[in-house]
């Protein structure tokens, strides 16, 4: 890390980053606010905990996926903006998914516009397009509730560093014979995935964003016009052949942006200060680093606790149901010994991969100390080697036969082998299909954590271990994720408790908010 004498050494990048970050939003003061009783917001916060136990999603999208779940619950039978808005952002207070017990009423007014813009938009598109209803339902509440987040959480901080990041990383990849938009649409899907943390419908919202401009009423009969084309172009971004490759370079050097993004926020007026002293930033880097590395531990803990209660939750009664009814109509009685085996097996796997998972060391943080006098002080920042990608080169055709025929072999040996277990010690067909279902689903969530894990590691090590969990793991894992995307789209279990137990709940909530500010009302009476 160089030693800077002064402000005027952070790179141009870098000080527009910074003075960008300082810059503070002007929030009225003087404006009405919708208000929600805080002790309902006890109640209504324990009821969020549980039903997010339920869904295996990452923090960052959390309160989008709410918002879309109180969207479809509350549009299942009509209604409008100004018929709904007010009432989910009082849901969203009342489980603090927003700080504080308000909110600003030109809020909630923004968030009823976004809505009925969003079903005009819908409504538009019907007429105008042949398009699946199933898709166009999907991508309107995923615009729908990423608009509402941005409304009532912005995340300001977050995307400056994300646009920060872009610029950066922007000259490091290299596509050839491919038009910049398309280089630069992969690098942006990459950020956001990697360093944002965005899920699918975020990143239908941002390229929509990008391709449309933000959803206005004067915008709307364009949009509405050039939607087919637009969503064409959008789609074609998310099957790019290369975007994995680039997302796999954007990730590996993601870690010194989320340990700057530390530095910056704990203390950003005083820190045109702090760069100026060459072993003070080193050791303040020092200690984000080390924070962060022992934080791994607590959310890999957190992560295992949400995994077996969503397994447990949602997937083992009925898969259980279906083993013992099976059993009892072919044995006359339940084999207890597979039952408890399914039973233990996948908590047990999740504790052993908890147990195998290492914060970085050493060498990772001096990595990170380089990138970071890199991201501040050079024109140009190196984060080691570019990319160079080749899209439309032919690859050899005798080269993909093999290598297609030794994935397969790799499923045959790792599900021949578990079958060839299951089978000695005695399990049936039945039994033998609920070990593998959940054996895949929780390979994949266990796979999840490890990849939590190393979100500061910057690089990546391959050795031994790398290539046996590639060639005999790696199968399991990918039928799992296969299996946990679709069982996700249909549960059964999780539509019912929203609308037959989370729809009397929060009927019960709204009473009692009411309530409340009704007998607070009569207290002020009497004053």
């Amino acid at each position: 890390m160089q030693n800077k004498e002064d402000n005027s050494s952070l790179s141009h990048l870098a000080q527009v980053l910074i003075e960008s970050l300082l810059r503070k939003e002007e929030i009225a003061q003087d404006e009405d606010k919708v208000v929600v009783n805080p002790i309902v917001t006890k109640f209504a916060t324990w009821y969020e905990r549980i039903r997010n136990a339920m869904e295996f999603r990452e923090e960052e999208v959390i309160l989008r996926a709410t918002i879309e779940r109180i969207l479809k619950r509350r549009l299942l039978l009509g209604g409008s903006g100004k018929s709904i808005g007010e009432s989910l952002v009082k849901e969203l207070l009342w489980a603090r998914y927003l700080p504080g017990h308000e909110i600003a009423a030109s809020k909630v007014r923004e968030v009823e516009e976004a809505i009925d813009l969003h079903l005009e938009l819908r409504k538009g598109i019907m007429e105008s397009h042949k398009i699946s209803e199933n898709i166009l339902n999907e991508w309107i509440y995923d615009l729908m509730s990423a608009r509402v987040q941005y409304i009532l959480n912005a995340k300001r901080d977050k995307e400056l560093i994300s646009n920060f990041m872009f610029q950066v990383l922007r000259d490091d990849i290299v596509i050839n014979g491919e038009k910049e938009e398309t280089k630069d649409a992969q690098i942006f899907l990459s950020i956001r995935r990697a360093f944002a943390r965005d899920d699918l419908a975020f990143l239908r919202y941002h390229l929509f964003v990008q391709y449309f401009g933000k959803l206005t009423q004067d915008s709307l009969e364009g949009t509405i016009k050039n939607f087919h084309t637009g969503y064409e172009e959008i789609m074609s971004q998310f099957n790019y052949k290369g975007k994995d490759r680039i997302y796999t370079y954007v990730k590996r050097r993601t870690a010194a942006f989320f340990i700057l993004e530390d530095i910056l926020l704990s203390d950003r007026e005083n820190f045109s200060v702090l760069v100026k002293n060459k072993e003070e930033l080193e050791k303040v880097v020092r200690g984000a680093c080390e924070k962060r590395y022992k934080g791994i531990s607590a959310r890999v803990r957190t992560a295992v606790i949400r995994s077996v209660i969503f397994i447990l939750l949602t997937k083992l009664g009925f898969a259980f149901a279906v083993e013992g009814t099976y059993e009892l109509a072919v044995y006359g009685h339940i084999l207890w010994s597979s039952i408890i085996i399914n039973t233990t097996a996948p908590p047990l796997l999740m504790i052993i991969v908890s147990l195998f998972i290492r914060t970085p060391r050493e060498d990772n943080t001096k990595l990170i100390i380089r990138y970071i006098g890199e991201l501040l002080f050079a024109d140009n920042p190196q984060l080691g080697d570019r990319l160079v990608l080749d899209i439309k080169k032919a690859k050899s055709g005798a080269f993909n036969a093999v290598f297609n025929i030794m994935w397969f072999i790799s499923f045959g040996l790792s599900f021949g082998a578990i079958i060839y277990v299951l089978t000695k010690i005695g399990f049936n067909v039945v039994s033998q299909f609920i070990f593998i279902f959940f054996l895949a689903i929780v390979s994949f969530l266990a796979y999840r954590i490890s990849l939590l894990a190393n979100v500061y590691r910057v690089g990546e090590k391959q050795g031994l271990t790398t290539f046996f969990v590639d060639f005999f793991f790696m199968p399991v894992i990918r039928v799992g994720r296969q299996l946990t995307q679709s069982i996700s789209q249909v549960n059964i279990f999780l539509m019912a408790f929203d609308f037959l137990i989370e729809a009397p709940f929060k009927l019960l909530f709204a009473f009692f908010d009411q309530w409340f500010h009704f007998l607070h009302a009569k207290t002020e009476e009497m004053e």
